[in-house]
């Protein structure tokens, strides 16, 4: 049916007005699904219940635990598409170069990645590894570069004070500085490229305990805290965990 020009400029009227009523009466940014976690374990003991309750009492994620040496497996292109954010709680040295690769590819492309406590000690013989995460824990003593490493050391049931380095950075925003019962790391480097979270001034801890970096478009974090129970449950590390993993998902 033809219609007049007179008819058109109505019905043009009316699918603007229209158009304007719904912009204004939907004004949010469109909602956004639950940030999918793929968790990394193996190689260390853990107290799994506990722990996996950070992830299970988090109401912003969904997870999946993955098990060395079955993980791997899920670091391929295909794979990467059911998660957001990869978090590494495993000390596991074998890795293929099928493996290393995927994994850097994920980071390429952007995927999240929140490295906790004992990961720091994973792939020793992959130097990439150190560059991802910004530190190189040394299970041996070695010689980088022409200078002597020692081995680096860790000491269980310690109390001490965290001090938030950065109030305003999103993984420690609302927290201040706080008492924990946890294991410390020390003799650890750590690399320039990092920004700094967290630290403190216990003598058989290193200073720098947690960070934030990035590498390609991943945006990376690492957290020395969480060996056990006493860590998982003090809600200042569960906060600094939600965080870090909203925050490396691109959610602030």
């Amino acid at each position: 049916m033809k219609m007049t020009p007179l008819a058109v400029l109505r019905v043009l009227l009316v699918l603007a007005f229209a158009g304007s009523l719904a912009w204004a009466g939907d004004t949010s940014p469109p909602a956004r699904g639950k940030i999918r976690v793929l968790v990394f374990t193996g190689g260390h003991d853990f107290e799994q219940e506990p722990f996996f309750k950070l992830f299970k009492d988090n109401p912003e994620i969904t997870y999946r635990a993955a098990v060395h040496p079955q993980a791997q497996p899920l670091l391929s292109a295909t794979a990467a598409k059911d998660y957001d954010v990869l978090a590494l709680y495993d000390m596991h040295q074998e890795i293929s170069d099928e493996a290393k690769s995927d994994f850097l590819a994920r980071l390429r492309e952007g995927k999240g990645l929140v490295v906790l406590h004992h990961a720091i000690a994973d792939y020793q013989d992959w130097p990439e590894y150190a560059q991802v995460i910004g530190a190189r824990y040394y299970l041996e003593k070695t010689t980088v570069a022409g200078v002597d490493k020692a081995r680096s050391v860790y000491q269980h049931d310690m109390n001490f004070t965290i001090h938030v380095a950065d109030p305003s950075h999103p993984v420690t925003r609302g927290l201040g500085d706080f008492e924990i019962h946890d294991e410390t790391y020390n003799l650890f480097d750590v690399y320039p490229a990092c920004h700094p979270l967290l630290t403190t001034q216990e003598p058989k801890s290193n200073r720098v305990i947690a960070w934030a970096k990035t590498y390609g478009k991943a945006r990376v974090v690492y957290l020395q805290s969480g060996h056990d129970h006493f860590a998982y449950e003090n809600p200042n590390y569960q906060k600094l965990l939600a965080q870090a993993i909203r925050w490396t998902a691109k959610r602030d």
